[in-house]
């Protein structure tokens, strides 16, 4: 019969307690030299740790759930990679969910229901669709929650946004420094906090510049919707376009070329938000805010360990402002050419 390896075999292999075995496994501090003797030893005896046993013990699971309504728009197949890489350095794996923007009650239970059997530590939602109940049913059920990409007014919930507001406003500044002088806006979902305040943002400095939009049309963040209002405002006279992200920006832009055959940015400028990697490439070289993913994906994982850590954690609103990325969609003011 085999041996079973233990925790106890690799800490006389690599010289160290049975506690530092522990710790370079389950993700806790330990030191660079300390884990490379570990790690060392483990592939020498071919150690493997017990994760399931590990976590009947601790009573963390160190899976955290991600819930997502979809995965077309690319800012969030990018944060997803991001959030991937940042949790597996803090020791955790993660468990991805799918919830219809549409989700009822039973789309809702099922997610909550997954969750607790497989007694994840903590959960993300990350698309702005989500029911807000989900969150009320995670805080229900004693899950430490964070809200990212998204706000709920009044939920007590920590969040982590980009400042929308503050991006809105840029947008608007910007192209009226550029002397547009009929501008309209396909907005994203008015259901969802991102969209409205991106929109309240851009409306309020149009407004203190002196000019009111031409229309405002809501894209709902989708393909076709998004197309729908970009007709209606060309159909206006628009000459330029605030887009409410950069995934129905493609959309805008694709139409307004190849089916209205306007130039861009000659006879429509078009801004985007979010600065997706496609926003760089040459068939668009889309104008737009940047999103600073990095920085809201490092501060969301922190936010969530403090909470998984001391159940007493405050709950923080963070907004992380973001440059607006000048590109060729965009006729620049005189100054910036």
């Amino acid at each position: 019969m085999i041996k079973r390896v233990t925790s106890f075999d690799v800490a006389e292999r690599a010289g160290v307690s049975q506690s530092a075995v522990s710790r370079v496994f389950s993700g806790a501090s330990a030191s660079k030299d300390t884990a490379t003797k570990v790690r060392a030893a483990a592939a020498e005896l071919g150690y493997r740790p017990n994760v399931l046993a590990r976590s009947l013990i601790t009573g963390r699971s160190r899976i955290i759930g991600m819930v997502f309504a979809y995965l077309g728009n690319p800012f969030y197949p990018d944060a997803l990679e991001r959030f991937s890489r940042v949790l597996q350095d803090e020791g955790y794996h993660t468990l991805v969910f799918t919830v219809p923007e549409t989700a009822d009650d039973t789309d809702i239970d099922r997610v909550v229901q997954q969750m607790l059997d497989h007694q994840v530590d903590g959960m993300i939602l990350a698309s702005v669709g989500l029911s807000d109940a989900l969150a009320a049913r995670c805080e229900a059920a004693g899950i430490p929650v964070v809200l990212f990409n998204r706000g709920q007014t009044g939920s007590g919930l920590a969040q982590v946004t980009s400042a929308n507001r503050a991006g809105g406003r840029k947008v608007a500044e910007f192209l009226l420094a550029g002397g547009h002088t009929r501008i309209g806006h396909v907005s994203g979902w008015q259901g969802s906090s991102t969209g409205r305040d991106r929109t309240e943002g851009f409306l309020d400095a149009l407004a203190e510049g002196g000019q009111e939009p031409v229309g405002v049309e809501d894209g709902r963040y989708t393909h076709e919707d998004a197309v729908k209002a970009a007709d209606k405002l060309a159909g206006a006279g628009v000459d330029a376009l605030f887009v409410g992200n950069d995934h129905m920006a493609f959309a805008v832009m694709d139409h307004l070329r190849f089916t209205l055959n306007l130039r861009i940015p000659e006879d429509v400028s078009v801004v985007g938000y979010d600065d997706v990697p496609m926003a760089a490439w040459a068939g668009y070289s889309l104008t737009t805010v940047r999103q600073p993913v990095g920085r809201m994906v490092k501060t969301t994982v922190q936010a969530l360990i403090n909470q998984i850590e001391d159940k007493s954690a405050q709950a923080e609103i963070e907004e992380i402002d973001g440059p607006l990325i000048l590109r060729g969609s965009a006729r620049k003011p005189e100054g910036l050419q």
